[in-house]
C-alpha cells in the first residue's frame, strides 16, 4: 500500500499540471485576445512613463 501513497501526489500535481495548460491554451485568442492586449499595452505605457519621470536628486 506504500507504492499508492508515494504515486497519489505525484498523479494529483500531473492532473492539475495538464488541466493548467489546458486552460491556457483554451484563452489564447479568441474575443478575448484584444482586451488582453489591451490590458497590457496599457500596463507597458504605464511602466514607461513611470520610468521616464523626472526624479528628485536628493532622494
Amino acid at each position: 500500500m506504500d507504492y499508492v501513497s508515494a504515486l497519489v501526489p505525484p498523479v494529483v500535481m500531473a492532473a492539475f499540471f495538464i488541466g493548467l495548460v489546458v486552460t491556457i491554451v483554451k484563452s489564447q485568442g479568441g474575443p478575448n485576445k484584444a482586451k488582453e492586449d489591451a490590458v497590457v499595452d496599457s500596463a507597458l505605457s504605464g511602466a514607461e512613463a513611470a520610468q521616464q519621470a523626472p526624479r528628485a536628486e536628493g532622494v
